[in-house]
Parts: structure tokens; C-alpha cells; sequence
């Protein structure tokens, strides 16, 4: 059984410069570096696209950008894991939670910009750990991010 992890943040600054700088190369290393300190991307975030996301050693995550509606909305399905640069896109580990999508929404509020997340993961005991990782690791990220758009 799926579940989805809500986080949101106000960011004072347009929509169209918290989507550049959450999707520009050298800002998402800066961002996500809450996540992973070497994090950085593979890929083009343009639908239909394959994206890699990974950190040191070559692992991390292998996606398919599902939707891009400029300055608007981004969605990115999970396809797999990666590790030491090695796509696993069909164990019976990596089949218990695919797909999963990972959404943004980008809401105009005037002067400031509602950026909210929506992440799809397992609900199983297994994936407690992973859930509480991330209830600490997300807002971490969105202030970095509210940070940097902010400058």
C-alpha cells in the first residue's frame, strides 16, 4: 500500500525564479545537498524524459520525467534504483514500490510562490526508517532552496 508525504513551503520570490533555480543544474546540487552532499542530475527535465538522480559512487535513483507544465507543475515517476552505476529496474525489492511519483506544484501567490511536494512511498513496517528520513530531510531542502531563491 501506497502512501504520500506532503511538504510545502512559501518561498518570497516569483514562481518563475523558484522553478529556475529548483531545476537549474548547479542550484539543485545546492538544495539537495540535504539529501545527498554530492547530489546532482542526469538528464533533461522535459516529459517523456529519463532522468538520473544520483550522489558520490554513482547511485541513486532512475526516473522518467511523467509531466512538466511550465512554471506550474513537474512529475517524476520512479522507475528504479541505481547502485555503483548499475540500473535495477526489475528486482522483486525495487517491484514492491514502483511506480512512484514525486510531484511539485508551483502556486502564484503574488509576491510569494507555494512550491509543494508530493512523494509516493510504501507503507510497510520496512519503510518507516525511510518515511522518517524524510519527514527530516524535506523541510531541511526547502529551506535551502526558500534560501537560495530568496538571495
Amino acid at each position: 500500500m501506497k502512501e504520500t508525504m506532503h511538504f510545502e513551503i512559501d518561498i518570497h520570490a516569483s514562481v518563475q525564479k523558484v522553478w529556475d533555480t529548483m531545476l537549474a543544474e548547479e542550484s539543485y546540487k545546492e538544495w539537495t545537498s540535504a539529501f545527498e552532499p554530492t547530489s546532482y542530475y542526469e538528464g533533461s527535465w522535459d516529459k517523456g524524459s529519463k532522468m538520473k538522480f544520483l550522489g558520490s559512487g554513482g547511485s541513486g535513483m532512475v526516473s522518467e520525467i511523467a509531466e512538466n507544465i511550465p512554471y506550474a507543475f513537474v512529475s517524476i515517476k520512479h522507475l528504479g534504483e541505481i547502485k555503483n552505476g548499475v540500473e535495477d529496474t526489475t528486482s522483486e525489492q525495487v517491484m514492491k514500490w514502483l511506480p512512484a511519483y514525486e510531484n511539485y506544484t508551483f502556486t502564484d501567490k503574488g509576491t510569494e510562490t507555494l512550491l509543494a511536494v508530493d512523494m509516493e512511498m510504501q507503507s510497510t513496517p520496512e519503510s518507516k526508517a525511510m518515511k522518517e528520513m524524510f519527514e527530516g530531510m524535506w523541510p531541511k531542502a526547502l529551506l535551502k532552496l526558500k534560501e537560495i531563491c530568496e538571495k
